[in-house]
């Protein structure tokens, strides 16, 4: 601990920040758990299509309650929140994993992944436009050293495969996944965090239904008992983990997050996900790490921590 006398307690700003920062590590550990939880389903006879619609469908239920208490009193801010929930849900929740799934079924998944997670690109672009303020030479430096490390994590310089239509549906997930952290980040809707989270969810989960219903999507279950490195557990324990932890929880820390640290910055922090997918990969199904994943890890969080440091200096400068 610091003494008081030494180091001046931190404004309220700094506050604000080092709170965000430790929500959005939460929220990137929670939506790191959904590829291992996923792949014992996926073992189990799940399709993805499956696994990803009882995941936010369970979410959307658990956050049901919650967002009618968020929202008491505040329904007439629907009026004018609308648009921003139904592009959440379609974006962010349903587009997103959709066109993931449809992107892997042509290129290989360290390819998509890649292609997805340089959504903060997208973000940092977005926000230069609108603000009109030049990012810093830090933040450039910082992501392209984690967007680096990804690719290293991801192995994608091996055994690369890149069949157009297959990147333009990767392409569209990073639509998806840049649309996440905008649309997280705005505060002028009047939306509680809950509320958006519940709402997205919901919009989400019925399109990601129809496309099931259609086709586009499939879909296939099963009651069978899940496989993890510790042993078989019922269906429904991990399946109750995917929705709570990995979806109804990330979601709404995620938006939480974001308003707190901006779009620019959640972006990045939100590769660490990668790293703790790694991880639970490693803790649940047994999936050890190798010296690329570890080496590419370390990459992305000394980009992160550079980002950061260029959010500071654009800070001092504004």
């Amino acid at each position: 601990m610091t003494g008081p006398l030494l180091i001046p307690a931190p404004t309220p700003k700094k506050s604000h920040t080092r709170l965000g920062l430790v929500l959005a590590i939460a929220t990137a550990l929670s939506f790191g758990t959904s590829g291992a939880l996923a792949k014992g389903f996926i073992d189990a006879g799940w399709t993805p299509g499956s696994v990803v619609l009882a995941r936010i469908w369970i979410a959307a239920i658990a956050l049901a309650i919650p967002t009618i208490i968020a929202m008491r009193g505040k329904w007439s801010v629907m009026r004018k929140a609308w648009p921003i929930v139904l592009l959440y849900g379609a974006l962010a929740v349903a587009a997103t994993q959709l066109f993931y799934f449809q992107a892997v079924v042509t290129i290989d998944v360290g390819i998509a992944l890649l292609i997805e997670y340089t959504a903060p690109v997208l973000v940092i672009v977005w926000v230069w436009v609108r603000s009109r303020v030049r990012p810093s030479g830090a933040t450039f430096i910082g992501a392209a050293i984690a967007l680096l490390g990804l690719a290293v994590m991801l192995n994608v310089f091996s055994g690369v495969t890149a069949d157009p239509v297959g990147v333009l549906w990767a392409l569209g997930a990073m639509v998806g996944a840049a649309a996440y952290f905008i649309l997280s980040a705005r505060q002028d809707t009047g939306l509680p965090p809950i509320a958006l989270a519940g709402f997205g969810l919901f919009v989400g989960g019925t399109g990601l239904g129809l496309a099931g219903l259609v086709g586009i999507l499939p879909l296939n279950s099963s009651t069978d008992p899940v496989t993890y490195v510790f042993g078989s557990v019922p269906f429904w324990i991990p399946l109750l983990a995917l929705g709570l932890v990995s979806a109804a929880l990330a979601y709404a820390l995620g938006i939480i997050s974001t308003r707190m640290l901006g779009s620019r910055l959640a972006s990045f922090v939100a590769l660490s996900e990668v790293v703790a997918a790694v991880l639970y990969g490693w803790l649940l199904v047994g999936q050890v790490p190798g010296r690329f994943e570890i080496i590419g890890g370390v990459l992305v969080l000394v980009g992160v921590v550079i980002v950061k440091l260029g959010e500071k200096e654009v800070d001092a400068l504004a």
